[in-house]
C-alpha cells in the first residue's frame, strides 16, 4: 500500500514484538502515518495501549482473533517483528555435530510457525475489498540461493521455512483477498540483543540502529502493492533470492 494512498492507512496497525526493531517500527509508523492507530503486541504489555500476545501459545493467538474481530477499526497492517537466534537452549551451530533436535524445534516454532500462525489468527478480520498488508521479518541467511557460508542450521532453515510459508500465503490471499499484500523483509544487521554476540564481525557502517532499520523497512513496506505480494526484500528494497 503506497504511502500516498492515505485511505489505505485508516484503521489499525499491529506491530508484533516489543524488541528494538518492533518498538521503533511502532513509533516511526505512528509518526509517518498519523491516521493509523498503531498497537504494539507483546508477551508482557508495558503500556495500557499494548495488546498481550505470545505467538507460542495457541490460547493467546485465539484471543488475538477475538480482539481484532471486536475492534471497531478496520485492520490495515500486521507486522511481525519477532525472531530468535540464540537463547539459553539455542545457539547458532558452526557445524553439523552441534545440531540438536530441541534447538531445531524451538527455532522452527518461533521463526517459522509463529509468523504463519499470526497470519491465521488475524485472517478473519481481513476483508476482500479492503487494503491489508502482512509483513514479517526474515533474514538474508534464510535464502537458499544466497547461502555461501553455511552454518546456523536451525536459524537458516527456520527462516527459509518462513519464507516458503509466507510465499504460499501470498498465493492463497491473492485469490481470496485481492487487496492484500504479503511482504517478507530482511532488516540488515541491527544493534539489538539478537545480533549483539555477532556484532564484532560487522563493519560499523553496516550495523544499523533500530530507528534507522525501522525507517528503512517502512520506506520499503509503504511502497508495496498487491501486485508485488509475495516479495522477499532487503532493507534497501533489493530483491533477495529465495
Amino acid at each position: 500500500m503506497p504511502e500516498s494512498s492515505q485511505d489505505c492507512w485508516l484503521g489499525r496497525a499491529l506491530i508484533v514484538g516489543g524488541g528494538g526493531i518492533g518498538s521503533e517500527l511502532a513509533t516511526r509508523l505512528a509518526d509517518r502515518c498519523p491516521q493509523l492507530t498503531v498497537t504494539l503486541c507483546r508477551r508482557t504489555p508495558k503500556d495500557p495501549s499494548d495488546w498481550p500476545l505470545d505467538l507460542e501459545k495457541s490460547e493467546s493467538l485465539s484471543r488475538l482473533t477475538e480482539m481484532v474481530a471486536d475492534d471497531p477499526l478496520p485492520l490495515r497492517l500486521v507486522f511481525n517483528a519477532t525472531g530468535r537466534l540464540h537463547g539459553p537452549s539455542l545457539q547458532p551451530e558452526k557445524r553439523l555435530q552441534h545440531v540438536q533436535q530441541d534447538a531445531l524445534i524451538e527455532s522452527f516454532r518461533i521463526n517459522a510457525a509463529g509468523p504463519l500462525l499470526l497470519a491465521k489468527a488475524v485472517e478473519p478480520a481481513i476483508r476482500r475489498d479492503q487494503p491489508f498488508h502482512f509483513a514479517s521479518l526474515s533474514a538474508r541467511v534464510g535464502s537458499i540461493g544466497d547461502n555461501r557460508s553455511g552454518g546456523w542450521y536451525a536459524y537458516r532453515s527456520a527462516k527459509a521455512a518462513q519464507n516458503m510459508m509466507l510465499r504460499t500465503l501470498s498465493v492463497e490471499w491473492a485469490r481470496r483477498y485481492p487487496e492484500a499484500t504479503v511482504t517478507v523483509l530482511h532488516p540488515g544487521t541491527t544493534d539489538t540483543p539478537l545480533s549483539e554476540p555477532f556484532q564484532s564481525f560487522v563493519p560499523p557502517e553496516k550495523l544499523f540502529s533500530p530507528k534507522r532499520t525501522a525507517d528503512y523497512l517502512l520506506d520499503v513496506l509503504l511502497q508495496q502493492t498487491p501486485e508485488q505480494s509475495g516479495a522477499f526484500l532487503a532493507w534497501d528494497g533489493q530483491s533477495i533470492p529465495w
